[in-house]
């Protein structure tokens, strides 16, 4: 015989043998409670898995009865989010009506009680993530080392900090993705297999130019000629390793002040001599001030060099500098000593002209694009020309700054439209601001976590700077079959499940990285918490980053947008 009772918060079970020898057993009332949670959450993702992963519709009876089931089973045990979304979504169906749901309006339908039933895993995974605040500018630490075990400790220790880690195992991906990313810190480990430290930080100084990006040289040889060699190479800072981590992050956090205070007291972009972005919102206050004391128009323009990527790619970072400075010096001949101009971004240029309306401002533009195309670039035994695309537009009332660089922005994409290689000119009437592409792919087996993700990016901040597309794959394969990969010519943001049927995330990463196009995607991949030897291959087979399952998805979310909005300023 078995008898229980609840006394406080333990459940007492009873239980009297054939002998009548009497035994008790005390459970905590919370590992009973704990039980029936993950038995009905693992019954849950069972019954959703079934239905999304199925080409089949669903009867609307089987719907209502699991809807009703959980409404009155979930807050029972102790899962009242997940309860009382159930019976929210069990109010809007009525239990005799006759239809079949497609798999698309149960995932629209459910999508409140996938995101709690998510929620409700990572209570039971006893997650403790740090969130980050999205809308706060996060500063951007390059980790340089083929030490995949050190680099995934200091890249989550310094995420706690509410850092952006980058960390590469493979130095060759670092120096090609510098530009892109302008991190603010960059950690190189001397002693590598495939480069030398030393020379990885020699190929960043070249990058950098005239540009100051702090960088710290750890080592295991702590020999006075290492050391000169990293001062003597240029390096800001020198670690001994083993080193203890709180005096790591302060020397860390030292580097990063002292390129604040240098950021915040220059106004001139070093490699090109033009104003950089600080010096715009004065300068655009104090035109429309003059416009509304004269009455007089003024202009303003944004450029772009076209196809800038692949001159880079094609001839090096090197030449893509000495482009920058020659656009620079051509556009200082050919502008008036009035005329601001400005390096917008990576290879875009912002002009304002003062009492110049839209189409002699036009024509000045126009002007400078003969010019530069007549110059002939020479990359050592190459040579090769340069266009630009660029939008303007004529500013005879007062305005936002953000509305008129949108609006701009938009002439300039209706210029590389038109087959770049031209001008545009905008109107308020006539142009709606335009958004950059970016594509997102989100490759993983669990049809739960592909429809999360999707309405994340669906709300997401992003959607503020850019033109989403998204596209989700259940598997590697399908992925790789569709295509979909080849037919674009904007950045690609992928985020590839690690564990999956018929090919995996590892799999997906390695095919990426031999594309012709590689170089426009961008890979997060989502590994398991026990997934460190993935996590090591990720990195050597070009990772971008990584995140741990289970994760929050503010804590995605924030990642994603930090790094998006980090790289898209530089493209």
């Amino acid at each position: 015989m078995i008898n229980t009772y609840s006394k406080g918060t333990k459940y007492i079970v009873t239980i009297i043998g054939e002998s009548s020898k009497i035994m008790s057993i005390t459970f905590s009332k919370e590992l009973m409670m704990n039980k029936y949670q993950q038995k009905l959450l693992n019954t849950i993702r069972s019954q959703l898995d079934n239905w999304l992963n199925s080409d089949e519709q669903i009867p609307h009876l089987e719907l209502y009865r699991f809807i009703h089931s959980l409404a009155g089973t979930a807050s029972t045990i102790g899962l009242t989010s997940l309860g009382n979304i159930a019976a929210s979504l069990h109010h809007i169906l009525t239990e005799n009506e006759e239809r079949k749901w497609t798999t698309k309006d149960v995932q629209i339908f459910l999508l409140p009680l996938l995101s709690a039933l998510y929620n409700e895993e990572l209570k039971s995974e006893n997650l403790q993530v740090a969130e980050t605040n999205s809308d706060v500018e996060q500063e951007l630490i390059m980790l340089i080392d083929d030490d995949t075990t050190l680099l995934m400790f200091l890249k989550d220790e310094l995420e706690k900090d509410g850092y952006s880690v980058m960390a590469y195992a493979d130095p060759e991906r670092a120096l090609a993705s510098f530009y892109d990313l302008n991190p603010d810190c960059v950690v190189i480990d001397v002693h590598m297999k495939s480069q030398h430290g030393l020379q990885v930080l020699n190929s960043l100084k070249e990058l950098m130019q005239k540009s100051y990006v702090p960088t710290i040289m750890i080592s295991v040889d702590s020999s006075k000629e290492t050391r000169v060699q990293s001062y003597s190479g240029g390096a800001d800072d020198f670690i001994l390793k083993p080193f203890d981590l709180e005096e790591f992050k302060i020397r860390l956090g030292n580097q990063l002040q002292k390129k604040r205070s240098i950021d915040e007291l220059v106004l001139v972009d070093e490699l090109t001599r033009l104003y950089n972005r600080r010096f715009l919102a004065g300068a655009f206050e104090r035109l429309m001030n003059q416009m509304s004391r004269e009455n007089v128009a003024f202009s303003i323009a944004i450029l772009d060099l076209d196809h800038f990527k692949n001159i880079n790619d094609t001839y090096g970072h090197p030449a893509g500098d000495k482009v920058l400075m020659e656009f620079a010096n051509i556009m200082r001949q050919q502008m008036r000593p009035s005329d601001l101009v400005f390096r917008y971004g990576g290879e875009e240029f912002l002009i304002l002209l003062p009492k110049t309306d839209g189409k002699t401002a036009k024509q000045v533009l126009e002007r400078i694009l003969s010019e530069l195309h007549r110059t002939e670039f020479i990359s050592e035994d190459s040579a090769f020309r340069v266009s630009f695309s660029a939008g303007v537009m004529e500013i005879r009332e007062s305005n936002d700054l953000q509305i008129v660089l949108d609006l701009v922005d938009g002439a300039l994409y209706e210029a590389k439209a038109a087959g770049r290689k031209n001008v545009k000119l905008a109107a308020f009437s006539d142009i709606l601001p335009r958004k950059k592409v970016l594509n997102i792919g989100v490759v993983d087996d669990d049809p739960i976590i592909r429809t999360i993700l999707q309405d994340l990016f669906k709300k997401s901040q992003l959607n503020e700077q850019f033109q989403l597309e998204m596209k989700a794959f259940k598997d590697g394969m399908e992925f790789i079959e569709s295509g979909w990969y080849k037919k674009k010519a904007e950045p690609y943001f992928m985020i590839l499940d690690g564990m999956m049927p018929k090919m995996d995330g590892l799999e997906v990463l390695q095919k990426i990285r031999g594309f012709e196009n590689q170089n426009q995607f961008t890979v997060v991949m989502l590994t398991s918490r026990k997934g460190e030897q993935d996590v090591a291959r990720a990195l050597k087979l070009g990772a971008d980053d990584y995140l741990t399952k289970p994760f929050k998805l503010l804590e995605l979310e924030s990642r994603l947008t930090h790094l998006v909005k980090r790289m898209s300023e530089w493209k």
